[in-house]
């Protein structure tokens, strides 16, 4: 099959968007983005020989979704990426002609497998191809489409998305999916050679009547289904889908066996809702759960179009169990060799006056602190704030009286452009008895990941004085006392200029 652009024309427009993305100061540069057009979902994660793939949802001839390929990167460090040829491209004719859409890559007696959902028109449906060792080059079964509808008699919202995995012998699969009127689910199928699927059923359904619209709601559809177990706990992930509309991942942990999944609890998954998106999971060669995430756009298509890019995945997180049993989160320690200039502050109490930290500046930031609260207390970081505060970022925890927590990002402030999204955004803090948060924020251009407590909160912030929105401040009010604090400026992990399409 064809593994490049179809034409010269094409090239020519795809280099193109490419120059106009590296102009764009709102581009991350620590964290991946396609070298130019659009992205979205993070597809085939997996662990090779010692080489990190990442595939994902790629338009590379314009920043929009729209006749969807399959890009690919590698990487040995999950740090700094390599882009290589496009996986899969939509066909002249068959049933994924309109798209080559989400889904999961395994191995199947030594030779990569990618399982994906092939679009023609609104049907979509899994589909399959197998790949050469290096995982460069693919070649998609003539028997596509493998499974040739969704389950028979079962009226659905969509049918897409995949989560494969090998259990006693077998392939057992996961569709995302849901039933009109009822609620978001997972239906499961179970094949012996990821051709014929036998349909099981639904391994879990949710409950759309509840709840509408609130941050735990669970929609009318689950996208990006993943499952995984983590120290004796199952966790469910997906992402809760409502006629079109994208609205935020979620997670159940519960107890996964048989043909069921039994429910403990639903969490939020990340509290920045739609800016971490479609997440997707693998376990590494070293038996770390690697986790990525799409961040979407905060801005108007116009100027996405001008920018000539759309979309950045996340950097990649470690997910671990938590203590209270919920899955905890935090990026990768490898982002640590990109750390430059390091900057130290002394502990102390922190006034109700606001400092401004002079020695702290920028747009490629990793910054950790301590913060110890008192009950009624809050902190507030500030970052891409601009010297007359006209634009700026606050990062805020607080405690109550009751001892609970609440982590906070103000982005009222962020920008000057009338046209971003700079609605807040907000979680629940888990706290000690002490009211200890250990914050990380990492600032990479239009890019914000937050930690607190392995919580994580993702935005997008786009200060229109990019060139001087880089000053950091904090303060508080009531008592608070400044255990630690460490920021370094961030490298980037791609070379200078316009990426070329792939090697």
């Amino acid at each position: 099959m064809t593994h490049e652009l179809t034409s010269p024309a094409d090239i020519h427009v795809a280099e193109g968007l490419a120059e106009r993305a590296h102009r764009d100061p709102h581009r991350p540069r620590f964290h991946f983005t396609s070298p130019g057009g659009w992205l979205n979902d993070p597809n085939g994660l997996t662990h090779w020989g010692g080489v990190y793939h990442l595939f994902y949802q790629y338009n590379p001839l314009a920043p929009a979704h729209h006749r969807i390929h399959w890009g690919h990167a590698t990487s040995t460090d999950l740090v700094h990426w390599t882009d290589e040829p496009v996986a899969l491209v939509p066909g002249a004719d068959g049933p994924d002609r309109d798209g080559c859409w989400s889904g999961v890559l395994v191995d199947d007696g030594g030779t990569p497998t990618i399982v994906y959902s092939g679009r023609h028109g609104e049907q979509e449906l899994p589909c399959v191809a197998r790949g050469s060792a290096d995982l460069r080059y693919w070649t998609k079964d003539p028997a596509n489409p493998v499974i040739t509808a969704p389950p028979e008699g079962v009226d659905v919202t969509a049918f897409r998305d995949h989560c494969v995995w090998r259990e006693n012998g077998v392939w057992r699969q996961l569709v995302g999916s849901g039933i009109r009127g009822v609620g978001g689910t997972a239906f499961l199928y179970e094949s012996e050679d990821l051709r014929s699927w036998r349909y099981i059923g639904p391994l879990l359904t949710g409950d759309a009547s509840q709840n509408r619209g609130e941050p735990d709601w669970s929609g009318t559809m689950w996208e990006c289904v993943d499952l995984f177990r983590l120290d004796g706990t199952d966790a469910l992930v997906f992402s809760a889908w409502d006629e079109g509309t994208t609205h935020h991942p979620l997670y159940w942990t519960g107890r996964y066996e048989g043909d069921t999944f039994t429910p403990a609890g639903l969490h939020r998954l990340d509290y920045g809702g739609r800016y971490f998106y479609a997440p997707q999971s693998t376990r590494d060669e070293h038996g770390r759960r690697i986790m990525f995430g799409w961040l979407q756009e905060g801005r108007t298509d116009e100027a996405d179009a001008e920018a000539g890019w759309c979309g950045v995945m996340s950097l990649p997180r470690v997910v671990t169990l938590g203590t209270d049993g919920r899955l905890a989160q935090a990026p990768v320690p490898e982002l640590g060799v990109l750390r430059r200039d390091h900057v130290r502050l002394p502990a102390s109490p922190l006034g109700d006056a606001y400092t401004r930290l002079h020695d702290v500046r920028g747009d490629q930031l990793d910054i950790e602190t301590s913060l110890r609260l008192a009950p009624g207390a809050t902190a507030r970081l500030v970052i891409r704030e601009t010297p007359d505060g006209a634009e700026r970022t606050i990062v805020e925890v607080s405690r109550a009286y009751d001892g609970s927590g609440t982590l906070r990002l103000h982005r009222e402030a962020s920008s000057l452009d009338l046209t971003v999204d700079t609605e807040p955004l907000y979680g629940e803090l888990p706290l000690d008895s002490e009211g200890l948060v250990d914050l990380r924020v990492l600032v990479d251009h239009s890019a914000l990941e937050i930690f607190a407590n392995g919580r994580p909160l993702t935005a997008r912030v786009y200060p229109t004085r990019s060139h001087d929105a880089v000053g950091v401040g904090i303060g508080a009010d009531g008592d608070v006392h400044l255990e630690r604090f460490d920021a370094w400026q961030m490298a980037s992990a791609f070379a200078e200029g316009p990426r070329p399409l792939w090697p």
